[in-house]
């Protein structure tokens, strides 16, 4: 087997420790995971961390990057398989049942959230995650109306918000009561798809 260049090296050890944080970072929250344990667990030094991160700061909001970036991938993939709308709308519901309201996920988005209140360099971070999952449910959007021939009841752009800003708080709702149904989020999605 060849020998790894510097870079791969690397890349590798980055990716080991990010994988390793999104597990702690679920298990315990942002204040209870420790950056000392992430690089045991990893099989490195904290200075691999600190390499690699500029600190826990930015090592969670990449975490919480890779975890935003594979839900909604799991869903645009799911989704854009769908020949029908009425098919889209039941494939999402399937996915938002399992997805909206995560505990883990959803608590640490918000415990993370509140740090934002004395860094401007989080609430950046948070700004710009909630822009690029924006822009992917957008793309989303377009794509499952024009291949559908649905004109939509709001612009991508406006719908994303919308079905965004009804998933956060019907998230946090399910995190604390998970009985909660999805229907809210199933009903706005169903109203902008359907053009009507």
């Amino acid at each position: 087997m060849a020998r790894l260049t510097r870079q791969e090296a690397q890349a590798l050890t980055r990716e080991t420790l990010l994988a390793t944080a999104v597990e702690h970072f679920l298990d315990r929250g942002y204040a209870a995971a420790s950056l000392d344990q992430i690089a045991e667990d990893a099989g490195y030094s904290k200075g691999a961390v600190y390499s690699n991160f500029k600190n826990k700061d930015e090592l969670c909001a990449e975490v919480l990057g890779r975890i935003r970036l594979t839900k909604v991938g799991e869903i645009t993939a799911q989704l854009g398989a769908k020949s029908t709308l009425g098919d889209a709308v039941a494939e999402f519901a399937r996915w938002a049942e399992r997805t909206i309201g995560d505990q883990r996920w959803t608590l640490l988005e918000v415990e993370f959230s509140v740090r934002s209140r004395h860094s401007e360099d989080i609430r950046e971070k948070i700004a710009a995650g909630a822009d690029q999952v924006r822009g992917l449910i957008a793309g989303l959007v377009q794509h499952l109306t024009e291949s559908n021939g649905v004109t939509p009841t709001l612009d991508p752009d406006a719908a994303a918000l919308r079905m965004l800003s009804v998933g956060i708080g019907l998230g946090l709702q399910r995190a604390i009561s998970p009985e909660l149904p999805v229907d809210p989020l199933v009903d706005t999605v169903r109203e902008i798809l359907s053009g009507g």
